[in-house]
């Protein structure tokens, strides 16, 4: 299946996991293989997620305001209209953060309260509020992204959701929201966010996870968890960090040190020939783990490779978009709407 079209089945994608399985990463992965596809695309980042930049080599982190990560810079047209209202060109990728703080002053000064606004942030009444009704604070946010989505300012937008326990809270905020307000425009941004979550055509989850036990158990719990409270529709999963293939075996070893006109000292074999029992041990856990996943939660899998660099910079990025390209290529059947 061609990428544009796998990520055009959603507008947006939720990029969802344990912490530390790599949903920045594989966030910027997307984006990156979205935009080769040509299609427009817009990231968002939650308050207390860092790091986006660094695979685009953008130093600091993302504001408020999109800014480029692909393409040409930001510039005022020539008759000084700011040009973010139209949305990143074709093939670009923007980027923006968002934060209930400054999700709120949009809203208010959307609708004419633009004095007060700033002073409610600044003399401490949100956070009274946020206490006072749990849950108001995730909404706002989600809230944006679906007034993002409704604007289409962008072909796909994707969403580096928090960790999971946090993205169970922050998916689910607005269905709460909905059964505890009886009217006014708190259930009605709840309402217009349920909407958004339970349609796939306009939103999925892409649960990402790491071939190894406790990462594959989070993910296969919370992927049923945000089904059956959310109602909200998974696609794929994507297996970060996979690896394949066979270890050299102990007995090729000399032989290839031969073929290098080198000899191998005793020490030097063994602790060779233990490396490789360690290497085979790993290989086996991943294909224990993937097969698991694929037992315990049927969807299909996207497995990209782990990269043993210590940092993921715009070559890492491009190499992963590359493999994530080929995985979407072999899927046999539409996203599962499951």
């Amino acid at each position: 299946m061609d990428v544009g079209a796998w990520c055009s089945q959603s507008r947006v994608w939720v990029v969802a996991g344990k912490g530390g399985v790599g949903k920045t990463t594989v966030t910027a992965a997307l984006a990156t293989a979205a935009a080769g596809a040509g299609l427009s695309v817009l990231v968002i980042e939650l308050e207390g997620k860092h790091g986006l930049g660094a695979a685009f080599d953008r130093p600091g982190p993302v504001d408020y305001a999109p800014v480029p990560l692909i393409g040409p810079p930001i510039e005022p047209g020539p008759d000084g209209a700011d040009p973010r209202a139209s949305g990143p060109p074709a093939g670009g990728v923007w980027a923006r953060r968002l934060t209930p703080d400054d999700a709120l002053l949009e809203y208010l000064a959307d609708h004419g309260l633009h004095r007060v606004s700033k002073r409610l942030v600044s003399s401490g009444v949100i956070d009274v509020v946020a206490t006072a009704v749990p849950g108001i604070r995730d909404v706002l946010v989600l809230g944006k992204v679906k007034q993002i989505e409704r604007a289409g300012v962008a072909d796909v937008v994707i969403l580096d959701a928090p960790a999971t326990g946090h993205a169970m809270t922050f998916l689910t905020s607005a269905s709460g929201l909905l059964d505890a307000a009886r009217g006014g425009p708190v259930r009605s941004q709840a309402a217009d966010v349920v909407e958004l979550l339970q349609d796939p055509a306009r939103c999925r989850v892409l649960p990402v996870t790491l071939p190894e036990e406790m990462p594959v158990s989070e993910t296969v719990e919370a992927a049923y968890q945000l089904e059956d409270r959310v109602g909200i529709h998974l696609g794929p999963v994507v297996v970060n960090g996979y690896e394949a293939g066979e270890p050299v075996l102990a007995t090729d070893v000399d032989e290839a040190a031969r073929a290098l006109g080198m000899e191998l000292e005793p020490g030097a074999r063994h602790a060779i020939a233990e490396a490789q029992q360690f290497r085979l041990r790993r290989l086996r856990l991943v294909e224990e783990q993937v097969d698991r996943l694929a037992r315990d939660l049927p969807l299909p899998q996207l497995r990209i490779p782990r990269l043993f660099t210590p940092s993921i910079g715009p070559a890492e990025r491009q190499v992963l978009a590359d493999a994530l390209t080929r995985a979407v290529a072999d899927l046999a059947d539409p996203v599962s709407t499951s």
